[in-house]
């Protein structure tokens, strides 16, 4: 074993994925620390006290992660020693206000990094691909500025409950070319005008997933603007607030190439909205209604014949009952429907046991 070369040592360590037999490796000898630490691609920080000593260590890693704050001093020297790092995922831990808030802590933590950290990153790390960077609250439009405008071939940013994000980073972000995830969710600064640049910048032609929950601020006219997305297979409008009506979601059922659909919490959005899309939303595969409180049997039974529907869920939909369900298993294709636990009583066992055999039924 000692006659093993580096580059022949290189080739046997690419084959160990296991983490704990990649440690006892670095156990072999100084040549074979060195070299699993040059193989090393993927990392997890658990703790930042001996980052300067072990992290030059992995000079080719390529995917990083860390839920810790982190400082933006530590972002530089993560840069200088990791140039070649492509997916980099810094989605912080959820506090205990977010937990039980739901993002509403909307104070930033100053021991974490913010701009100039991020454009730390971008400067030194050319490569990025995937970047996700939710609930880092420091981090707002110059930082997302500097990274779209230096890692052009993202394709996957998220940037969800970064209070500080608006229009200005989405007019960035529009020009992306090849970016395919793009979650929003919390960003309660972005308006009708931001999805204006998402929707006729680069962007439109590229974007398949995208989330917009909690964005506040969005109304109709945003939310037709999307239209203009021929690629877009997964939209995500939950708790947007009451100017999202039907004149948005006959907008979104024009979007034929929706396969997933989540519209809960808005409470201007009826059966108008749910026939439209059964009609004319021919991949859709999921969809959720959770708390759509005028959605009502005759826009549930709309899907009875749709041909790919496999999850529908009324959750805190109340004007439901078992007959409206037992229509909708008329779609072959369901596979799974969740109901409200307060209609459970309401329903008949036997039209439970029904609904049960043909697909999963969960209470919410």
């Amino acid at each position: 074993m000692s006659n093993l070369g580096d580059d022949e040592l290189a080739l046997i360590l690419n084959w160990v994925y296991d983490h704990n037999d990649r440690k006892s490796c670095t156990l072999v000898s100084k040549q074979w620390l060195r070299v699993e630490g040059q193989t090393r691609s993927f990392i997890r920080i658990l703790e930042l006290d001996d980052l300067q000593s072990f992290l030059p260590r992995f000079p080719n890693l390529l995917h990083l992660e860390s839920q810790l704050l982190i400082t933006n001093s530590h972002l530089q020297f993560i840069a200088r020693m990791c140039p070649k790092i492509e997916f980099l995922n810094f989605n912080l831990k959820p506090s205990r206000v977010d937990e039980y808030f739901h993002g509403l802590d909307e104070f930033p933590d100053f021991s974490d990094f913010g701009d100039n950290g991020v454009r730390s990153l971008a400067k030194g790390c050319c490569n990025l691909t995937k970047v996700l960077l939710r609930r880092r609250k420091n981090v707002a439009n110059h930082g997302v500025i500097t990274l779209v405008n230096l890692a052009q071939n993202l394709t996957t940013l998220d940037l969800g409950w970064c209070n500080s994000i608006g229009d200005q980073s989405l007019e960035a972000i529009g020009g992306l070319h090849f970016i395919r995830v793009l979650n929003l969710e919390g960003c309660s600064l972005i308006t009708d005008r931001g999805l204006g640049f998402l929707a006729n910048g680069s962007s439109s032609r590229s974007l398949k997933k995208l989330i917009l929950a909690d964005c506040d601020r969005v109304t109709d006219f945003g939310v037709s603007l999307l239209q203009g997305m021929c690629c877009l297979e997964e939209l995500n409008l939950a708790e947007c607030g009451p100017k999202v009506t039907d004149n948005g979601g006959m907008v979104v059922a024009s979007i034929p190439s929706l396969k997933r659909l989540n519209l809960s919490w808005l409470i201007n959005v009826s059966d108008i909205t749910l026939v439209a899309i059964a009609e004319n939303c021919e991949e859709l595969v999921a969809l959720v209604l959770t708390g759509c409180e005028m959605i009502t049997g005759a826009g549930v039974r709309a899907f009875a014949n749709h041909e790919r529907l496999e999850s529908l869920v009324l959750a805190s939909c109340y004007s439901i009952c078992g007959d409206d369900v037992e229509m909708v298993l008329k779609c072959k294709t369901l596979k799974q429907i969740v109901l409200d636990k307060g209609l459970r009583m309401w329903i008949p066992a036997r039209t439970q046991e029904n609904i049960s055999r043909s697909c999963q039924l969960h209470w919410r």
